[in-house]
């Protein structure tokens, strides 16, 4: 049985066990807490996406994607809004990104959220072990506030 549509959804990924790589889980960890009274927030955190949450995603009010980042420098934290993408992803994929999982979505389900947002925090260290890098851990405190700050703004547009 599929979880109510939520109005935000969050879609973290990492593994907690290559260090940067762990932002994600991280975030959405502090998320479930600061929002564990809402039953309007879903946050959902895997090792990575896949093509099982596009249907979650077509019926979300708003989705906000979780990850580090190899292409930005350590630390440094974008903020951007995520369409769809021109194709859908080639279902063999193991893994998809969240332009591709939009895709899957407006594909498969004939509907995308209203609004869709990635955060990344690029990575300093992906090796192996359990401490984020000074960069990444240095980012953190932003990246909460950005996180509660913008699903309060998307929970406020979804009432209006």
């Amino acid at each position: 049985m599929n979880p109510p549509p939520a109005l935000c959804l969050v879609l973290a990924c990492g593994n907690t066990l290559r260090r940067d790589d762990g932002v994600g889980p991280w975030l959405a960890a502090w998320a479930k807490e600061r929002f564990h009274a809402n039953p309007s927030v879903r946050i959902v955190s895997r090792q990575q996406w896949t093509p099982e949450l596009a249907e979650e995603i077509a019926r979300a009010g708003a989705v906000v994607f979780i990850d580090c980042s190899v292409e930005s420098p350590p630390g440094v934290m974008r903020f951007a809004r995520i369409e769809p993408g021109r194709q859908t992803a080639a279902l063999t994929a193991h893994h998809l990104g969240a332009a591709e999982l939009l895709t899957l979505a407006k594909d498969l389900y004939g509907a995308t959220p209203r609004k869709a947002l990635q955060l990344t925090i690029g990575a300093g260290s992906l090796e192996m072990g359990e401490k984020f890098s000074e960069a990444a851990q240095a980012a953190l405190p932003e990246a909460c506030r950005l996180l509660e700050e913008t699903l309060a703004d998307l929970l406020a547009e979804s009432v209006a």
